[in-house]
């Protein structure tokens, strides 16, 4: 039995007794058979209650919860203090307030109450940024860190991380390194999504879900890795990219991913994104021109004439004239670097020398 039915029997009482009540008053007042009128109202109050008690009850309470849940804690914060200071205020003229005449003293005490709250809400929410920032700037003894040795604040921030990150992989190695520094907060609806694709009836698809439920072991395992499991979630929403965008945006916390588009979604939406494909093409090495280096020609080359090697980090390096020299390690010179959404690619040309 539901909550929302058992008030629905209960609002249905009610609004019955008010109906038998209501109905009592008006056949007095009407000269008319009270038992009629009342088992009549009754009856009408009995059916309000039934049908309106949910949109008074439930609903409200529902769209409550999910406004709030949209909210992040600073924001809730703010509006908290804002009421209080509003409430204040309202207290201390309420005095004054009330030696005014009739019918003054008797309205604006009460009207104080409420245009105080609403107006101490909504100043300290438009600015809690100032607010907030000049508290933490105005604490003893903290003026003088900040300006010598300003405090690390990244050992405390949150990343979330989204699934294609997780089945990638990388995670685990780039978290044992230590350069992530935060606490790695994994969503329900995220692990739900993991564990839908390592039960999905394609092959492909299922390996790599148990690849990501074992690289998340991995993490769990690793006492240097901080990572949490949270059961947050984002009422209203379907998609998991939008439950981590809002989420990101309620947390203030960036996203871990290498899904290009949520990787332009969130960056649309002003949340800070780290992506793990951006960060391997950024540690990759760095040649330039005329450079020379030793490559393994493996594979012919699209263009007539080329061959094709990889470095030991996995850049592609197309070399000129290099198809007869296939399963060769033979040294090169650099003639252009090309960064593409893909990777960074080497083009080069064949220096005169093998390496056997």
């Amino acid at each position: 039995m539901s909550l929302e039915f058992i008030l629905r029997l209960v609002g249905m009482v009610i609004f019955a007794i008010l109906g038998v009540y209501g109905g009592f008053f008006l056949a007095r007042a009407l000269n008319e058979p009270v038992d009629m009128y009342s088992v009549l109202i009754g009856l009408v109050g009995a059916l309000a209650g039934l049908v309106l008690t949910p949109f008074l009850t439930t609903r409200p309470a529902r769209s409550l919860r999910v406004v709030l849940a949209r909210l992040s804690a600073q924001t809730l914060l703010a509006g908290l203090i804002g009421l209080i200071a509003g409430l204040i205020i309202a207290a201390l003229l309420a005095f004054p307030l009330s030696m005014l005449p009739e019918p003054f003293r008797s309205i604006l005490p009460f009207l104080g109450v409420l245009i105080f709250g609403y107006t101490g809400v909504a100043v300290f929410v438009m600015r809690q940024n100032d607010i907030f920032s000049m508290m933490r700037l105005n604490l003893p003894g903290r003026s003088s860190q900040s300006e010598n040795n300003p405090p690390p604040q990244d050992g405390n921030r949150t990343i979330l991380l989204d699934t294609s990150v997780i089945i990638d992989g990388r995670i685990s190695d780039i978290a044992r390194t230590g350069f992530m520094v935060g606490t790695l907060m994994i969503p329900r609806f995220v692990l739900n999504e993991l564990q839908y694709i390592a039960d999905s009836a394609d092959g492909l698809r299922r390996q790599r879900g148990r690849r990501g439920m074992e690289v998340l072991s991995q993490l769990q395992r690793d006492p240097t890795i901080p990572v949490r499991i949270s059961d947050i979630d984002v009422e209203g929403v379907r998609e998991v990219d939008d439950k981590l965008v809002i989420l990101a945006r309620q947390l203030r916390c960036p996203i871990l991913t290498n899904d290009y588009n949520l990787n332009r979604v969130a960056e649309l939406q002003g949340v800070a994104v780290l992506n793990v494909n951006e960060l391997a093409n950024a540690v990759k090495s760095v040649l330039l021109p005329g450079e020379s280096l030793i490559i393994n020609i493996i594979q012919e080359g699209k263009e007539a004439g080329q061959g094709v090697g990889y470095l030991d980090d996995g850049t592609m390096v197309v070399v000129e004239d290099g198809r007869d020299h296939l399963n060769t390690k033979t040294a090169v010179l650099v003639t252009k670097v090309l960064q593409t959404a893909a990777g960074r690619m080497i083009f080069a040309r064949l220096s005169g020398r093998e390496e056997q």
